[in-house]
């Protein structure tokens, strides 16, 4: 029997409009941002409406990940209190996920020093209340899983990265990102990069107000 995926995907985009056509066109998840921009954040208004036309939810924590210069412990501290109450704010249930993303193609050099020091900090301001995820290159995404230093990780779509096309083929993924490509949502034509899970992990997906 094949294995069953949930189709989703990720945007920068506030969804609230597009609720029922997502479910429509058979998408059961949805990725949305925490930030310090709030025009990208996901906001409680938006978590409701997705979870009413029954559409699950996943978060991710992007500021300018992008170079190893951003990453430090301090740097995790404060992204992961910041998160933590974004997360809150919008109803995010306790043992849920928050990932955190790593945008760049970094060295083990750069993963056993600032990038892993960053997620000590992130660690430190979640406590116990969600689960860590990593968004990033297989390499780094294995390597963190390694040391225990995140729970899930959310593989790039950027199959020329460290490590990344063996982590796919060994599916250690929990969310894996494929290529961009362009919807139709109530007459609006979206940008959208496309995600599905894996149906042997588990991602932290989650609907406002319900356990994790």
């Amino acid at each position: 029997m094949a294995e069953i995926t949930s189709p989703g995907f990720d945007t920068a985009l506030q969804m609230t409009r597009h609720a029922a056509a997502l479910r429509q066109q058979g998408y059961d998840f949805v990725m949305r941002y925490y930030s310090h921009n709030a025009a990208k954040n996901l906001t409680p208004e938006e978590a409701r409406a997705l979870a009413a036309a029954g559409l699950r939810l996943g978060a991710v924590w992007e500021s300018a990940g992008t170079h190893t210069g951003f990453f430090s412990g301090a740097q995790g501290r404060s992204d992961g209190t910041a998160a933590l109450s974004l997360a809150r704010a919008v109803g995010q249930p306790a043992g849920s996920a928050i990932y955190f993303a790593v945008d760049f193609d970094p060295s083990q050099a750069d993963i056993d020093g600032p990038v892993a020091d960053y997620f000590a900090g992130v660690a430190a301001a979640l406590g116990s209340a969600y689960r860590i995820g990593v968004y990033g290159s297989g390499l780094c995404c294995g390597s963190l899983l390694d040391r225990a230093q995140a729970d899930c990780c959310w593989l790039s779509q950027s199959t020329g990265f460290a490590g990344s096309k063996a982590f796919a083929q060994a599916r250690r993924y929990d969310l894996i990102q494929a290529l961009p490509k362009r919807i139709v949502l109530d007459g609006c034509t979206l940008d959208i990069d496309p995600d599905s899970t894996n149906p042997a992990g588990n991602p932290g997906l989650f609907r406002p107000g319900e356990p994790g």
